[in-house]
């Protein structure tokens, strides 16, 4: 027999019963009930019962070892009795009456229980996640990004991708985030990089002759945490293709991207839906005017609509001026609101002072009759045609969001949000997909005028050199695109500029020299003298896709070892101070000291 198990605490059934079997595993919870104590013996597979009679001698042995000690169990399988059966345990119609029992290791008191769902503050979470990851909800989380990465890698490669590996350590670049900077020894005063994404390396490769390329790639940077973004690091689905358009970067992600959410849709018996392909495109001006954002969840109904027109010369006296002076006003449907009190529209304009805006107008409607003071002042027949404008029932009530453009759109994409969660509207049983596109390759500096780009400098504008020698630049769109779903980004891509003709001169309409772009982006410019083809691809973030999949609102709950919001590693105590001999070996001297 095995010196420590025979069987997993998952694999024993009926069929097993009689048997001499060993198990090995922690102490998931003990209950002592007539004169039996019942140990739930746990290991990474599941669970199962172990039943100790409280006159045995291994009774003291159990009873002395607390929670989460580590166990190894010899003794018979024995079937349970027809009432005592648990369906919900895989090993819930036998039990184990042992005849010999090891402790392999005893556990101290514990800082948080590995039982229960009982919710802890993060910092006790972080501080020993070795405890937190034996929890079943997150270690069915770490499991499932597991899996979704092989099933990513097995997908993808049965799409003619081949796998490579791109340099960890290179060189700092100026564009984009904040760089983890590592000092080299034998270069004094001079820095590697952590690569933020290894956007550069894979461009190269299709400069190099390789067709198809991925990488489950960790990126780096220095930025602040969000709820679906970790600080430090995160893992994308990296990939390039060469001699490709937009459509064929599209075919060949979807039915990857579509794969592995239908394989997972029902994961824990979630019962989810995916959108159908091909996925739903979207213009980026036509995202911005009907859902306030580009990154628009589908599965709210509720669309935003322009009423500007509507306020010209209107009784609201307010509206109306802003209209005239350019500004703009968007409207949101609140379906079924006649019941709701006045207070629920208060609390949405609360709300939208709270975000930092003036305000969120509003206008109720019960049974045709509009209430409220911009109703009392643009009239029942103007309401009436805002309704209409709508498409708008007898009772439901309307939010309005004026001003700039961008701030409008920002407090309206905000408000149809908000009102859809207060209202319950969004299906939560649906994963849907869409693609924006056609994101404008400039944009102006709305307090200087001064035109820099406006996603990723490194994209093919549409229409090519001409574009860039003809066109208004506010006008020129860019083959660049987003893959969203539920409203969440999961990455950025494009078609790439590989022509250096193009590139120095979209650079130059944003203020770059070709001297700028040579120093630079030396390595790329460089290599795209020598023959580049036609390449485009994209990297969805592993790290959101698993928290899609485990329904989770944090991402820190699909990472094994993730950072705090201050982007430190509490259980290993980093960052931390080095020593002086290591600053000395490096060429640094620290002048001001750490900050706190």
């Amino acid at each position: 027999m095995h010196a420590y198990r025979t069987h997993t605490c998952a694999a024993l059934t009926a069929a097993d019963v009689g048997q001499e079997v060993r198990l090995s595993g922690w102490i998931h919870r003990t209950r002592e009930h007539a004169n039996v104590l019942f140990v739930d013996l746990r290991d990474h597979y599941g669970v199962t019962q172990i039943i100790v009679e409280t006159g045995s001698s291994l009774f003291p042995i159990v009873d002395a070892a607390g929670p989460e000690s580590v166990l190894t169990v010899t003794g018979k399988v024995s079937a349970r009795s027809p009432e005592t059966i648990n369906p919900k345990l895989p090993t819930g119609e036998i039990e184990i009456y042992p005849s010999a029992i090891v402790v392999q290791s005893s556990a101290d008191k514990l800082p948080l229980p590995v039982f229960g769902d009982t919710e802890y503050p993060e910092d006790i979470r972080l501080r020993y996640r070795y405890l937190d990851l034996r929890r079943e909800r997150l270690h069915a989380n770490i499991m499932l990004r597991s899996n979704v990465i092989s099933s990513l890698r097995r997908r993808m490669i049965g799409q003619g991708f081949t796998e490579f590996q791109t340099p960890i350590l290179t060189a700092s670049s100026p564009e984009g985030a904040r760089d983890y900077l590592v000092p080299s020894r034998v270069h004094p005063g001079k820095f590697y990089a952590l690569p933020q994404a290894p956007q550069m390396f894979k461009q190269l490769l299709m400069v190099a002759g390789f067709d198809k390329y991925f990488q489950i790639a960790p990126c780096f940077r220095d930025e602040d945490a969000r709820a679906d973004r970790s600080p430090g690091e995160f893992y994308q689905l990296d990939f390039e293709m060469s001699y490709v358009t937009q459509d064929d970067v599209f075919a060949a992600i979807e039915p990857v991207l579509h794969g592995v959410f239908e394989e997972f849709a029902d994961w824990q018996g979630k019962g989810r839906t995916v959108s159908p392909l091909p996925f739903k495109r979207i213009p980026y001006r036509e995202s911005m005017a009907k859902y306030g954002n580009d990154k628009p969840d589908l599965r709210n109904p509720l669309l935003i609509t322009d009423v500007s027109d509507l306020f010209k010369g209107s009784g609201f006296g307010r509206f109306a001026s802003m209209v005239e002076a350019g500004d703009v006003v968007r409207a949101v449907p609140a379906p079924n609101t006649a019941e709701k009190s006045r207070k629920f529209f208060d609390e949405m304009n609360s709300w939208a002072q709270s975000e930092g805006f003036p305000g969120l107008g509003y206008a109720t409607q019960k049974d045709g009759v509009f209430g409220g003071p911009i109703a009392n002042n643009h009239g029942q027949e103007g309401m009436k045609a805002i309704a209409d404008a709508l498409g708008l029932g007898p009772n439901d009530g309307i939010f309005f969001s004026a001003g700039k453009e961008a701030q409008a759109a920002k407090l309206a994409g905000l408000a149809r949000t908000r009102v859809a969660e207060q209202l319950e509207l969004i299906d939560q049983s649906r994963f849907e997909f869409c693609w924006i596109v056609d994101f404008p390759m400039f944009e102006a500096d709305e307090e200087t005028g001064k035109i820099d780009f406006s996603h990723n400098p490194f994209s093919m504008p549409q229409g090519e050199l001409e574009a860039l020698t003809s066109k208004d630049p506010l006008d020129i769109l860019a083959y660049q695109y987003d893959i969203v779903c539920n409203g969440v980004e999961l990455s950025s891509g494009a078609i790439r500029n590989h022509r250096p003709d193009i590139m120095y001169k979209a650079f130059e309409i944003a203020g770059y020299s070709q001297e700028d772009v040579d120093t630079n982006f030396a390595g790329m410019i460089n290599a795209f003298k020598f023959g580049a083809p036609p390449h485009g691809g994209s990297a969805p973030g592993v790290d959101r896709i698993v928290m899609l999949l485990a329904d989770e609102p944090n991402i820190r709950e699909v990472i094994v070892f993730p950072m705090t919001q201050k982007a430190e590693d509490l259980m290993m105590q980093a960052p931390a101070p080095v020593s002086d001999k290591q600053l000395k070996e490096l060429g640094i001297r620290i002048v001001d000291g750490p900050k706190g």
